[in-house]
Order: structure tokens, then C-alpha cells, then sequence
């Protein structure tokens, strides 16, 4: 759910910060309040574009910031699927507009405005006359199709994904295979040629870095040596080596340890010293002596490292890619020898595949169907309910040429709201108001079944009254036990359904207007009621009435 709303400098508003409550939250307040800049806001924090003038006059850039709580466990492991981990349950969507530029990040890292896009996807909806309607987008319809139809559709779905993968590659590996009989054979020739390089080469793994080591060695030779020899005589029986003076130095505190027991102790630790030197000496001695430099041998190293790193240039950049690259050319080599074997052996393959899906596509079409169904009868049943006068609503399935990875299924949704009105996509439905109505009587079939949490309806009202106003606000708090709803109404029949109540208002200070929104108390509620009642007059009456709504209202969730 959208736990929290913090908007900065965004048009008139200057500064507001709302805590959402779950279920039910209604939005009231006067014409040009600045109602729609708000919705707008969330619509600029989804990743909708924005101009410059949209920053206001209070400071140099905008800012909006979303947190919401996410609960449903499916919609977690989604966003981790798109690296975005939600943080003891929350996530942190904010956008900062300066000039021509934004700043978008998630949980406090920068990210692409479409990564916003798809995470706010799964978080919130929004309905009314804004872009982020995802049920006017055909592509969203077969999903919404299988997410009704249940574990059945997504397990077929499944099935059918990992068939079609596997289809797919089969397929583009024969299109790319299609060459004629003088192509493939200058491949073959090519691909023989490329293996007896490898294999000639007679590699090891390990050996490169071996050689180099040689390499290293052998080409500093005269340095080592003149090394060797300076620490030899720093450490060796010459004048000034360390052995003569530990030699000497054992034969003064021998002269005096027996006189103290002290003395004899360190006399022994002298004693291990002058071995350990020795011992070290004797490695260096045997070390020069051993140590050889053969300019023939470099060369035959230098060979050798050369030819290693040929072949890593040609066929893969270490050893282990190298025999990867041989073991794919082996097996192309042996398509090629017998190609026609191959061949059958593709299409053998190919017209399995192909028979699999066909049976899965044809297990998931009739589910489809099925589903689409109920959501027709349940879906024409709550349009009736809301007011519409013979409406109709129809998924049509049509079968696609080619499979897919989610079937071979075009799935679209089509509504005719009036008598003798033909059925048309639902994106070609012109009035905001009657759009929003088909989103509820869609939301509300869907309650139980979809894992968005947060729904917004703007101008859910446009266009309606009386009967139809309260079918509508009786919907609205249906949809509420399941989801968190967010709705900007002008109708008191629907405000009354509010579990919490927010009011927007501008204020004016200094010559400046700013929007201000403001949660409101249970009686600070019925005063609001009472004023889309009866307009700048609250009289007793006005009042009185305000308060029976707000009580039916509670009476009748």
C-alpha cells in the first residue's frame, strides 16, 4: 500500500506530506483546490513526464517521494526479480525535477525511468484520465485473463515458456543453418582447419601461467645472479659476511657463559642462529650452483607462451574457453559431415516441439475461455449495477499464426455501454468518468485476485448522480476490503464511504496560494459532507443530513 505522499514545490503546492491509511481513502475538496495537480504528482513519481513549469515558484527544483508497504509476497519476489529489494517491507520512489532533468531513484539508488515504471506497476494503478491506466493496454489484457483464471493458467503458462525457449533456439539454429551445400562445405573445411589448430597445439591447463614464470626467471637471469652473489657475500664466511661475525661473536660468549646462566641461554639462541644461517647459505650456494642461463631455452619458452596466447587470441581467452570453443566446433563438424542426418533429426524434433505446444496451447486456450466467461457475466453484471443502461463487455480470444511464450492466444477486451452501441477496445471508451466506472466494475470482479494493493480513481465521478453515485460508492468500499483505494470524488455518496477522510484547500498568505491537504477528524468529516451537500450555507439541516450519510455509510459496510 502507498503507506506515504511527500510533494515539494509542484505547481502551487508547496510543501505537503500525507500519511495514507488503509481501505478506503477519500479525497474532497473545492474546485481548483488542486486536486488533479496531486494526482499528477504520483503520476510524476511513476515516471510520467514533466515540463519545467510543473516546478514551482519556492524553490529550484520538484521533488515527490513515494514509500510504499509492500505485503503480498508475490509482488516481492517480482521486485527482487528485478533487483530491487524492499527494505523491512518498504520501498522509496522518488523523482527530483530540475529544469529538463530528474533524478530517479529507488530505496536511495539511481535508477532509469522505466525501471520506475515497471516497479510502480506493481504497486499502484491509477484510473481516470491519466496514462497509467493498465487496463486500456491490450498487451495487459491476456495477463489479467490468466491471473483470474488461477494456478491452472500459470502452470500451463510455465510449461508452455520452457517449450517455446527450447522451440525457439531449435528453430533460429535451423534458419541459420539453411546454407547450401558449397557454403557448408568451405565451413567444414574452416571448422577442420580450426580443430587440428587447437589440437595441434596440445594444450595444458595451467601451462600459460608456468611460462610465464620461466619466462620471468630466465630474462632477468644476469639480475638474479648479481643479486644472489651481493647477498651471499653479506651473509657467507667472507670478511664482511654475517656467518664470520655470529662465528666470532659465539666464540667471545662462550669465553664467559659458563660465569652466568643467563649468558649460556643466549649463548644457545646464538647457537641456533649461526644454524639457521648456515642452513640458509647452503640453499643459496646449491641455488647458483643449479641456477643456469640457456638463451635457447628462453626462446623456446618464449615460443611457446606465444603460440598459447596465439590461440587465445583466435578460439577463447583462457584454456578452459579454448576446449569449449573445440568442443563446439567437434559438434559442428560432426552436424556438417552429416548434415542430412542432422537435419532429420531437427525436424524429428521440431514437429515434437511443435505437437507439445499445440497440446498445451490448445489445455491453456480452453482455460482461457473458460475464465473469460465469468469475467464477462460478472464484469456486464457490475456495469448493470453501476448505472449502465444494457451494458455489455466481451474478452474476445482469437488465435494467433505463431506460438508464443504465452500461448497462441490474442486476447482483448471490448465494451459497449448503451443500448445498440457496438463493442469497442476499451481504450476507445472517450469519457473519463464512464472509464473510471468500467475500472471499478472490472477492480471489483477482480478483488480477489489481483495483487496490485493500490488503486486510484480520478474523477470516478464525472458525469454521475444519485442512484448511480451510491451503486458506485458501495462498489468503492467493496473494493476497499481487498485493496488500498485511493479516490478523488466531488460526490457526497462516495466521500461518506471514507475510512479516512482527507480534504485539500488552498490557502492564501501574503499575497502567495499554496495547496494544502489535511487528514480530517470524524466530525471535521461530517462538516466536509455538509458542505458538498449544501454548498457555502451549512445549516442544521444540511448537517443533520451529512450525518445520516456518514451513518448509513458505516451501517452499510
Amino acid at each position: 500500500m502507498l503507506a506515504n505522499l511527500h510533494v515539494k514545490n509542484v505547481a502551487i503546492i508547496d510543501e505537503v506530506d500525507v500519511d495514507f491509511g488503509k481501505h478506503l481513502n477519500i479525497l474532497t475538496g473545492e474546485t481548483g483546490a488542486g486536486k488533479s495537480i496531486l494526482v499528477g504528482s504520483i503520476g510524476i513519481a511513476l515516471g510520467a513526464r514533466v515540463s519545467s513549469e510543473m516546478i514551482g515558484k519556492y524553490g529550484d527544483y520538484a521533488l515527490v517521494e513515494m514509500v510504499f508497504q509492500i505485503e503480498d509476497e508475490e509482488t516481492k519476489e517480482a521486485l527482487r526479480e528485478m533487483d530491487v529489494e524492499p527494505e523491512e517491507g518498504q520501498i522509496i520512489i522518488s523523482r527530483k525535477i530540475t529544469g529538463n532533468r530528474s533524478i530517479n531513484k529507488i530505496n536511495g539508488e539511481s535508477v532509469t525511468v522505466s525501471v520506475i515504471r515497471k516497479v510502480a506497476a506493481l504497486c499502484l494503478d491509477i484510473h481516470g484520465q491519466h496514462e497509467h491506466q493498465s487496463l486500456l493496454h491490450k498487451e495487459y489484457h491476456l495477463d489479467v485473463v490468466d491471473r483470474f483464471a488461477g494456478e491452472e493458467a500459470a502452470s500451463l503458462r510455465t510449461q508452455i515458456t520452457t517449450v517455446y525457449r527450447e522451440y525457439n533456439k531449435l528453430v533460429q539454429e535451423m534458419e541459420q543453418e539453411g546454407s547450401t551445400a558449397e557454403e557448408r562445405a568451405r565451413e567444414l573445411s574452416f571448422l577442420q582447419y580450426e580443430k587440428k589448430d587447437i589440437e595441434d597445439a596440445n594444450l595444458a591447463e595451467g601451462e600459460e601461467e608456468m611460462l610465464e614464470e620461466q619466462v620471468r626467471k630466465l630474462s632477468n637471469a644476469s639480475s638474479i645472479v648479481e643479486a644472489l652473489g651481493t647477498v651471499y657475500e653479506y651473509t657467507g664466511d667472507g670478511l664482511n659476511g654475517c656467518a664470520s661475525g655470529i662465528s666470532m661473536a659465539l666464540r667471545q660468549l662462550g669465553s664467559v657463559a659458563d660465569l652466568d646462566e643467563d649468558l649460556s641461554a643466549m649463548q644457545e639462541e646464538l647457537l641456533n642462529l649461526e644454524n639457521l644461517l648456515s642452513d640458509f647459505n647452503r640453499e643459496l650456494s646449491d641455488y647458483m650452483e643449479d641456477f643456469t642461463f640457456d638463451e635457447t631455452e628462453l626462446r623456446q619458452l618464449e615460443a611457446r607462451l606465444d603460440l598459447i596466447r596465439g590461440c587465445q587470441s583466435k578460439y577463447g581467452r583462457s584454456y578452459e574457453d579454448i576446449m569449449s570453443y573445440l568442443e563446439e566446433i567437434s559438434e559442428k563438424i560432426d552436424k556438417f559431415t552429416d548434415y542430412e542426418q542432422y537435419l532429420e533429426n531437427c525436424e524429428q524434433k521440431k514437429r515434437e516441439m511443435e505437437k507439445t505446444l499445440d497440446d498445451l496451447c490448445g489445455q491453456l486456450t480452453e482455460v482461457r475461455r473458460q475464465a473469460a466467461a465469468c469475467l464477462e457475466a460478472g464484469i456486464t453484471k457490475q456495469l448493470t449495477e453501476l448505472k449502465f443502461e444494457s451494458p455489455r463487455f466481451q474478452v474476445r480470444i482469437q488465435p494467433l499464426k505463431a506460438y508464443t511464450a504465452k500461448g497462441k492466444d490474442d486476447v482483448e477486451f471490448l465494451v459497449a455501454t448503451n443500448p445498440g452501441a457496438g463493442l469497442y477496445p476499451l481504450g476507445k471508451v472517450a469519457s473519463g468518468g464512464e472509464l473510471s466506472r468500467i475500472m471499478l466494475a472490472v477492480k471489483t470482479v477482480f478483488a480477489d485476485v489481483d495483487r496490485i494493493e493500490t488503486l486510484i480513481f480520478d474523477e470516478i465521478d464525472v458525469g454521475i448522480s444519485g442512484r448511480t453515485a451510491q451503486k458506485v460508492s458501495e462498489k468503492m468500499s467493496i473494493l476497499g476490503k481487498e485493496h488500498q483505494i485511493i479516490c478523488i470524488t466531488h460526490l457526497p455518496q462516495i466521500a461518506a464511504m471514507a475510512d479516512t477522510h482527507f480534504v485539500i484547500e488552498k490557502q492564501t498568505s501574503g499575497g502567495e496560494t499554496r495547496t494544502e491537504i489535511r487528514c480530517l477528524t470524524a466530525a471535521e468529516s461530517e462538516e466536509e459532507l455538509a458542505r458538498m451537500l449544501g454548498g457555502a450555507e451549512i445549516t442544521d439541516a444540511v448537517l443533520a443530513n451529512a450525518r445520516e450519510m456518514k451513518k448509513l455509510a458505516k451501517d452499510g459496510k
